[in-house]
């Protein structure tokens, strides 16, 4: 018996906020092709684990043994990965974002059917785990990493990024692709009323956290195939996000249900995150020295003002016989591959050197101003 929300209107009609419970493929299948901007999924590892697993004092180490997670064969496995892929691919909007993460037992076989499936990959990341499980038997190394894909159906496709909202998590430090986070412990882990844990492989807040801030935006749509006990939810709640999930396991609902309902979404003060400035409008040096902001004619320097040029009508810049764009002749100049010109030229202003991206950045300033006065 099927347990699917039926859509009445799958063309405008979405089931934001619910988790419905039910085979995951049928579910995505049910919404409108194109629909969401980011999918996170965290499918069954097939562990193949063998046996019980004992600490040195014999205690027993509570490991995934749900039937959830166990396949028949790595046919079976690959073929469970092509299906949800495929459902996951069709609602996904030409430019949203998907991202799985599994270990070593698995994550190799989902990347090869992702890219059969001709996503395309943007990034892995490593998830460093700081406190992980260790290796009890000694035979092999501690296994203290799982990985996550992060992919687009195209590779044109311009999936959202907030590159510089990473750097300012980072202290100002650009993010690499090795993250060093926790595991899911101490009052964020759900339990049961025994104390046993409610789910084996709840995932820390913190990770989530950081997928959805840089590749979604708030009231972003994001839908999580395999929801469990409701991380992606309520990290998606309390960024602003909207959410879907698709789960079959009743009591990882009613955990994930009582989780999400206690969050409250900050304000859009709270949500909103540092801006990158190849999101701002385009302003060519052309319409600066038009709008005399500029002038025509003037001596434009490096920082250390050993280097000129001169300003052309038409926003060009002449130094020596080289001319060019304010990128071209800085390049030249300095005989480098590339340029930002705008960091690179400054002019004299009564307090001294400033860069022309000030002027830039007023222009810009104004473009705000205007569009928010309409």
């Amino acid at each position: 018996m099927s347990h699917l929300r039926v859509i009445s209107n799958p063309k405008t009609e979405l089931p934001m906020g619910q988790i419905i419970q039910g085979n995951c493929v049928e579910g995505m299948n049910a919404l409108p092709a194109e629909s969401v901007d980011l999918v996170f999924a965290d499918p069954p590892y097939n562990l193949q684990l063998g046996g019980d697993l004992s600490r040195p004092d014999n205690s027993v180490v509570n490991g995934v043994t749900e039937e959830w997670d166990q396949f028949d064969t790595m046919d079976a496995y690959d073929l469970f990965t092509h299906d949800w892929l495929k459902a996951a691919r069709r609602i996904l909007k030409p430019n949203g974002a998907l991202w799985v993460i599994g270990s070593y037992h698995n994550i190799f076989r989902v990347g090869t059917v992702l890219q059969d499936q001709q996503f395309w990959i943007q990034n892995d990341v490593i998830w460093r785990k700081s406190n992980p499980m260790p290796n009890f038997r000694g035979t092999r190394f501690t296994n203290a990493t799982e990985t996550l894909i992060w992919a687009t159906k195209t590779e044109d496709a311009k999936p959202t990024f907030h590159y510089d909202a990473m750097k300012m998590m980072n202290d100002g430090v650009q993010m690499r692709n090795d993250w060093t986070i926790p595991i899911c412990t101490g009052r964020e882990r759900l339990k049961k009323g025994d104390g046993s844990k409610a789910h084996p492989t709840q995932k820390p807040e913190a990770l989530l956290h950081r997928v959805i801030l840089s590749t979604s935006n708030p009231g972003d749509v994001i839908v999580d195939p395999f929801f469990g006990t409701g991380t992606t939810g309520a990290v998606a709640k309390k960024l602003g996000r909207e959410f879907i999930g698709f789960e079959m396991e009743e009591d990882y609902i009613a955990h994930a249900r009582r989780r999400i309902a206690k969050i409250k979404t900050g304000g859009a003060a709270a949500l909103s995150v540092t801006k990158s400035k190849r999101d701002e409008p385009r302003v060519p040096f052309g319409d600066i020295v038009s709008r005399g902001l500029i002038k025509m004619g003037t001596t434009l320097y490096s920082k250390n003002g050993l280097l000129q040029a001169e300003v052309r009508a038409d926003g060009s810049l002449i130094s020596d016989g080289i001319e060019g764009s304010i990128h071209k002749v800085g390049a030249k100049l300095t005989d480098a591959p590339s340029c930002n010109g705008w960091t690179f030229w400054h002019y004299q202003s009564p307090q001294g050197l400033k860069p022309i991206d000030a002027v830039r950045s007023e222009v810009r300033a104004e473009m705000a101003e205007s569009a928010s006065a309409e």
